[in-house]
């Protein structure tokens, strides 16, 4: 490796895993309003091999190479002219966006999209705040208004999302029903699950329950599909923004009654405080699948695929 070069995921064209390989590049200077961040994890998820795909394209563009990663913790190296929240050395979290290039030793990103890391919670969990727990947090309280007795149904409850979801609803005071497959049941009810329904043996809209919430973290239903699962004024919430969903979400914004809902996470401190807060006590605990060395991106980028992670897969890059 040549001074000033870094090791990084590098996708070379859209396509399969054959397209990522790990390779030396130079380490990114820091814009004006940019830090440059040492990374040490970084979290995967599914938007990182429909990035590899090209079902990002319309975002991501088709210039290459680009490296790939949206989200990551590590350690404050460098700042650019007008940076000046943070300093050499302080542990953060970071979300590149669109713009990629977490899967890497060192990554330039807007400080605005930069928060702090408390000492007490592993650069390896923190990696997995800013997607995967603030999807389950801003679904259940923003979307689905979530309080104290509530009924909540969780389909994907064993997933990144899902895991995180379970205790965040818990800690809210509601009652959780946790949909995900019989070889997962031990995990979720670990987490705090009331009660826990196989997928694979039962449709849960099939079962008479209604719920006041039923968050899809895996998108797999529709709302027209749980609607006579929802109480009066229940919500359905999905994490899959697209046309069927918008246009439920207009229909449902017009009249009294069940209300149809998707997730864009939003990138808010005090949410990330709160989230860290959770680990950093105990409360909410991130569920590690693997943690796979950034040489082995093409494992962790397939593994997540197969959708059969349990809870959190995230990339070491210490």
């Amino acid at each position: 490796m040549k001074p000033g070069d870094m090791k990084a995921a590098v996708l070379t064209r859209y396509g399969g895993n054959d397209t990522v390989e790990v390779r030396d590049v130079p380490i990114p200077a820091p814009r004006s309003d940019e830090v440059l961040i040492r990374v040490r994890a970084a979290g995967v998820n599914p938007v990182d091999w429909k990035v590899r795909d090209g079902q990002t394209r319309i975002l991501t563009g088709s210039t290459f190479p680009k490296i790939l990663g949206i989200e990551c913790a590590g350690e404050i190296a460098g700042m650019g002219a007008h940076a000046k929240k943070y300093s050499t050395g302080d542990q953060v979290i970071a979300n590149t966006g669109m713009r990629l290039g977490a899967y890497a030793e060192y990554v330039a990103v807007a400080e605005k999209t930069v928060f702090p890391k408390p000492h007490n919670v592993s650069f390896e969990d923190a990696a997995t705040v800013l997607i995967a727990g603030l999807t389950a947090l801003q679904a259940l309280r923003d979307k689905g208004k979530i309080g104290p007795g509530m009924n909540v149904l969780i389909n994907g409850a064993a997933g990144g999302v899902g895991t995180f979801a379970v205790q965040i609803a818990k800690t809210f005071g509601a009652r959780v029903v946790a949909v995900c497959s019989k070889g997962n049941a031990d995990l979720v009810k670990g987490l705090g699950a009331d009660r826990v329904l196989d997928r694979r043996q039962q449709d849960f809209t099939e079962a008479g329950e209604t719920y006041d919430i039923i968050f899809d973290a895996v998108s797999t239903s529709s709302f027209g599909g749980c609607k006579r699962s929802l109480t009066r004024r229940g919500v359905y919430v999905n994490t899959l923004p697209g046309p069927s969903i918008f246009w439920n979400i207009l229909i449902t914004s017009m009249v009294p009654g069940k209300k149809a809902a998707t997730m864009m996470v939003s990138q808010r401190a005090d949410d990330v405080a709160w989230l860290c807060d959770q680990i950093g006590t105990g409360k909410v605990k991130v569920v590690q699948d693997t943690v796979y060395p950034l040489e082995r991106v093409q494992e962790a980028l397939a593994h997540s695929e197969t959708g059969t992670a349990k809870g959190k897969i995230i990339l070491s890059v210490a």
